[in-house]
């Protein structure tokens, strides 16, 4: 169930993605912006052609060969269930649903478009939905990685059977 849960989520968070890049698209011109939180946040479009901060910028191949490793470990890992914690599904989940939001963006249109500026903080980059989800799930990874990864999912050990132990 929680799997299921977790790429319902995943998948619409992926649709959200594109509907956000498709409306930035269709009606604010490149460059250019528009108020979504006054004085906090702006719809600005852009077209990244690197990652993060314009890294890599204009090797697309490679950041598409990149990505794809990257959603491939994360999906292996899902899928044999090395992670059965709900943190860290939830953190695997949501990397595949950026992940894969960025890379149909850079296969399909040669850059990702991106569209969240924010004004408070003017040098930040401007990012997108997808970038939220990566972040937002390598932060989760993080946190089941330092708290829950030894007590739940290790190899070797109790290997979840933590409660067992303790006589719980």
């Amino acid at each position: 169930m929680l799997y299921a849960l977790c790429a319902a989520l995943a998948l619409a968070l992926l649709g959200l993605d594109q509907w956000v890049k498709h409306y930035v698209t269709v009606h604010i011109p490149l460059g250019e912006a528009q108020p979504l939180l006054p004085g906090l946040v702006e719809l600005r479009t852009v077209h990244n052609y690197g990652a993060a901060w314009s890294s890599l910028a204009g090797m697309r191949w490679l950041l598409v060969a990149i990505t794809g490793v990257i959603i491939a470990a994360v999906a292996v890992i899902l899928i044999r269930r090395i992670v059965r914690h709900p943190v860290g599904v939830m953190a695997g989940f949501l990397i595949l649903s950026g992940g894969l939001g960025n890379i149909v963006d850079r296969v399909r249109l040669g850059y990702v478009v991106d569209m969240f500026h924010l004004e408070f903080w003017p040098s930040y980059p401007v990012f997108n939905v997808a970038d939220i989800c990566v972040v937002c799930g390598a932060l989760l990874g993080a946190v089941y990685y330092l708290w829950f990864y030894e007590k739940y999912d290790r190899k070797g050990g109790d290997h979840g059977d933590a409660d067992a132990a303790s006589g719980i």
